[in-house]
């Protein structure tokens, strides 16, 4: 029989919430669902906009050419990279910081802070005087805006029970991840009119139109402002998620942080990765190709894909999910080799691109199914350690979801850095064969990798486990 369910008490301002209780399904279904789902569906366009400023290179840089700057294509690959090392890094705080001031205090916050490269890059690229250097700074500062998912990340773990863990996580991550896909939509067609009236200058163009580049970046500016407001107004702190960066420090002793790292590498960082550098690579094989009508599709369906991996973890398993997929991610790298131009054949965009987009479902699949596996992976095992130690249920409780949401938010600051590898990978292998198939057979042999680490770190003790329970 279940105990009472707690009553939720709030501060004065009705914004910090106490005795959280997710778990007692009472509880969840008399209050906590109603609370948690608006927490969600306020944190995803916040995350969607924090999607839209950290890959906003990917547009901007194939147009700066075109606004009257003369930049390398390793210098322009370089550009769609550099924002991804910065929203690495920042992930690590940033997936600690919840805890320590709350999920509203800092979805606001974070928020808030994107506009001050959106301001400054409408800016630079009205002024073809700007240095290299300059857009370097303004990369690294968009950065900043993918540490957003490892704090928005945790903090909607906070809210949901396990057994919906991969559906919510899923859904704010899935549709935060369409931010990527909507910046590609937006930007081609903003810089194209005069949003801003006055306050921008067009740059020329050789075919006798204009390019409003810095329509680009000021367009989210708005929308950034907005979502602010909503998050500040809107959401709630938990008390029971509370705690000092000393008490979730030990999670990065965790042999499985270091594993499910390098999974999630394989998955988000290939989502990531490939939104980058996408636009970039396509231009370079395919010349005559309007890239940017099509780039958005990919970030589209594979952040589309996200929620679907998540749900069908919840549904069939986490590790049995990412296995496959990690299969299809191999097949499919295998078959881009194809359909790129070399030796006497000048290649099939129709088969590049209808490949690539099947790369992007099964990355945004990946990712979903592997965030799963990390939020009920680690679950069970803080939670059976601390039981073990002889902590109460509810202590054993609350450290599992403290150190589940720090894993989260520290094993997808890994993640993020393939969106510096990949694009960065492209650049290289450029520069050195002419052709992007080395930095390929690089991906395609990691994810060969990621196959047998699945397999024999996880998948191979769910079997052992369902021999031993049928010999019973």
């Amino acid at each position: 029989m279940q105990a009472n369910p707690p009553k939720t008490q709030k501060s004065a301002n009705g914004a910090v919430l106490a005795n959280w209780a997710p778990e007692n399904e009472t509880f969840w279904r008399t209050q906590g669902e109603r609370t948690a789902r608006r927490n969600l569906w306020i944190s995803i366009p916040c995350l969607l906009l924090s999607f839209c400023v950290w890959m906003i290179f990917s547009s901007v840089a194939v147009n700066l050419n075109r606004a009257g700057f003369h930049f390398t294509t390793d210098q322009l690959f370089l550009l769609t990279a550099l924002p991804s090392v910065s929203g690495a890094l920042a992930r690590v705080p940033y997936s600690f910081v919840v805890p320590l001031i709350g999920g509203r205090r800092w979805t606001a916050i974070s928020t808030f802070i994107l506009a001050i490269p959106c301001l400054w890059l409408g800016y630079a690229v009205q002024h073809p005087e700007t240095s290299f250097q300059t857009f370097i700074i303004i990369a690294l500062l968009c950065g900043l805006a993918g540490g957003n998912f490892a704090s928005s990340m945790a903090n909607i773990s906070f809210f949901y029970p396990k057994a919906q863990q991969g559906k919510a996580l899923g859904l704010n991550g899935g549709l935060g991840n369409l931010g990527v896909s909507v910046m590609q939509l937006v930007v081609p067609l903003v810089i194209s009119v005069a949003v801003f009236g006055s306050f921008t200058e067009a740059t020329p163009l050789a075919d006798g139109g204009s390019l409003w580049l810095a329509n680009a970046a000021w367009i989210w500016v708005p929308f950034i402002l907005l979502a602010t407001i909503a998050a500040w107004i809107g959401m709630n702190d938990l008390h029971s998620a509370k705690a000092s960066i000393v008490e979730q420090l030990p999670v990065l002793r965790q042999p499985h942080l270091w594993i499910l790292s390098i999974l999630y590498l394989a998955t988000f960082g290939s989502f990531i990765g490939f939104s980058a550098g996408f636009a970039m690579l396509t231009k370079t094989q395919f010349p005559d190709i309007a890239v940017m009508h099509y780039a958005f599709f990919g970030p589209l369906i594979g952040a589309l894909a996200r929620p679907i991996g998540g749900s069908l973890s919840d549904k069939l398993g986490g590790i049995k999910v990412t296995t496959v997929n990690f299969i299809a991610m191999a097949l499919f790298t295998g078959l881009v080799f194809f359909a790129l131009p070399g030796g006497n054949t000048h290649g099939s965009f129709w088969l590049f691109f209808a490949v690539f987009m099947c790369l992007f479902i099964t990355a945004g699949l990946g990712s979903g199914s592997t965030f799963q596996m990390i939020s009920v992976i680690f679950r069970r095992v803080v939670m059976q350690h601390a039981l073990n130690k002889g902590l109460p249920e509810e202590d054993a409780t609350r450290r599992a979801g403290t150190d589940t949401a720090a894993a989260l938010g520290f094993i997808s600051a890994i993640g993020a850095a393939g969106g510096f590898f990949i694009p960065r990978a492209f650049g290289l292998s450029l520069s050195w064969t002419g052709s992007p198939l080395g930095a390929l057979k690089v991906f395609l042999v990691f994810y060969v990798v990621c196959i047998v680490i699945t397999w024999c770190v996880y998948g191979r003790r769910i079997n052992q486990g369902m021999a031993t329970r049928q010999k019973a």
